[in-house]
């Protein structure tokens, strides 16, 4: 039986690297996604030279070797879209699994938020979503276990104060999972959502953090203000999201589903 293929973006570090290795684990073929090195915006991203690399050197069971190959992906362009799409294609011969991770951050009163910052995150939150499904319909549609999981928030279920950008293209993530569900359903593609609390990646640990704290002590305080707030007394992790998406991944009459994954902190 041929493995099936998944195509993650946003796979450079934080929950879509532990995704992409929990994919290889699982026994996927993977097609990693990201920005080119050197492309970063308000904090920093992982050297995309190397991801598969370290997507290689993942431990497996001695009987398995990792599959993975790494492309260039800017979500907000629909042409890179596609050719992400078609390098998954022409590399594996097939694709079954589209993990629309890729995201961004801001943070600050709409006051005094710029135009261009709400305009990015909503190009790669929600029109991201958009364009990789758009390009990668055709692929899926011709897979017998086809799925989308997109990465939404905790943040796309309840508002938070000077985060109106990020909340709301969090929402709308979450209902363009609900209204693509209902759409592709006859096509027999699932489409669900996951939903993260607090993970320390570097959107918490290189902004969210140290904008809401001053001090030095960024891990110190993250892990305090974690166990703080969550009532399983930590914060989530990549591997708990990536928990997550295998369940998703396998769960055949699952759909429309926007999965909260934060240890109480939300609960609905």
């Amino acid at each position: 039986m041929t493995a099936p293929v998944a195509l993650v973006t946003g796979s450079a570090r934080g929950i879509g690297f532990a995704i992409a290795q929990a994919l290889i684990h699982a026994g996927y073929r993977v097609m990693a996604a990201d920005l080119p090195s050197g492309q970063t915006w308000n904090y920093e991203l992982g050297d995309a030279n190397t991801l598969k690399d370290r997507l290689m050197a993942t431990a497996l069971p001695d009987n398995q070797e990792p599959s993975a190959a790494v492309c260039d992906l800017d979500v907000t362009d629909p042409d890179s879209c596609e050719q992400a799409v078609r390098h998954t294609l022409t590399t594996f011969g097939q694709l079954d699994l589209l993990i629309n991770n890729a995201g961004v951050v801001d943070s600050g009163p709409i006051s005094s938020f710029s135009e261009a910052a709400w305009d990015r995150i909503f190009a790669v939150n929600t029109k991201g979503i958009f364009l990789m499904t758009r390009a990668a319909l055709a692929g899926l549609s011709r897979s017998e276990n086809a799925c989308i999981i997109n990465t939404a928030s905790i943040a796309g279920k309840k508002g938070v104060a000077n985060m109106a950008a990020y909340c709301g293209s969090k929402f709308a993530a979450i209902g363009i999972t609900q209204s693509l569900a209902q759409e592709l359903a006859s096509q027999g593609i699932r489409v669900n959502a996951i939903c993260p609390g607090i993970v320390g990646t570097a959107m918490w640990l290189d902004h969210l953090m140290p904008k809401a704290n001053a001090t030095n002590e960024v891990t110190v305080d993250f892990e305090a203000r974690s166990a703080e707030l969550i009532p399983l007394g930590r914060a989530q992790t990549g591997q708990d999201m990536a928990d997550a998406v295998l369940y998703l991944a396998s769960a055949q009459n699952v759909t429309g589903v926007a999965l909260t994954i934060s240890g109480g902190m939300e609960m609905n």
